[in-house]
Order: C-alpha cells, then sequence, then structure tokens
C-alpha cells in the first residue's frame, strides 16, 4: 500500500552539521516528525561531502509521520566559491570584480550540477552557470 503524503518540505542544510535548532527545528517540528532522526540520517549521508557546504534536501512527510528525504548537488553559487576559494561574491558586480572563472572550472561544476539537471543539455549548464559568476562579481576567462 502507498503511503499518503502530507507535506513537502525544501531546505538548504549544511552538509555533514544537521541539528535540531532553526532552520530545521521549526520547518520539521510543526509536521511531528522526529527531528533528531531526520538530522542523524541526513548527516549520514552527507558525511562523505565537504563539511559545512549546503545541500538543497527535499523531505517529503506523509500522514503517519514518517519521511523520506532526496539531497540534491550544491548550489552553483557554493560550488563557485570552493572551487575558487572565496568567502562571497562581490557587493557592487557590475562595479567591483573579485575574482577570475576559467571555462575548465565552470566545466566541472557544469558536470556536477548535471545530475540535478534531467533534459538539460551541458552547453545551456554552462551557459547559467557563467551568468551565475557573472552576477557574483567574477570575469569569464576563456
Amino acid at each position: 500500500m502507498v503511503k499518503k503524503i502530507k507535506t513537502y518540505v525544501k531546505l538548504q542544510v549544511p552538509a555533514g552539521n544537521a541539528n535540531p535548532s532553526p532552520p530545521i527545528g521549526p520547518a520539521l517540528g510543526q509536521h511531528g516528525i522526529n527531528i533528531m532522526n531526520f538530522c542523524k540520517n541526513f548527516n549520514l549521508k552527507t558525511n562523505n561531502l565537504e563539511k559545512g557546504i549546503p545541500i538543497p534536501v527535499i523531505i517529503t512527510i506523509y500522514v503517519d509521520k514518517t519521511f523520506t528525504f532526496i539531497t540534491k548537488t550544491p548550489p552553483v553559487s557554493a560550488l563557485i566559491k570552493k572551487i575558487l576559494g572565496i568567502k562571497k561574491g562581490a557587493n557592487k558586480p557590475k562595479k567591483e570584480k573579485i575574482g577570475v572563472i576559467t571555462n575548465n572550472q565552470i566545466r566541472k561544476i557544469a558536470e556536477i550540477k548535471y545530475i540535478d539537471m534531467n533534459g538539460t543539455n551541458i552547453e545551456s549548464m554552462i551557459s547559467s552557470i557563467k551568468g551565475t559568476a557573472i552576477s557574483m562579481g567574477l570575469t569569464v576567462q576563456d
């Protein structure tokens, strides 16, 4: 028999650092699921990733207060910051440039994100990642 779905909850949780404090506790507690159980399972699933990198997670909560969850790849901006070793993007991206990203680095990010993007070709993903890099105040170098 198929379980009846109550709701979906989408969060971004740091890899390996899930704990019952906000935003996880309030988001899941209002649906009556075991928050510590989610935190333990999420941390186990993400312990092979770099600690602290934000991981999008979609939690399916069922009527009987059980849950399942799916993790996605980190956001493009987080991958760019990780590859370039920067803390944040530019405050005024049109006026100040904070660094340079190469096409090879962009292709690496596209290959990582390709898992989540069903039906999108790699070239359109590369174009999208370039746009994100530019909006962060980076210069794209061939």
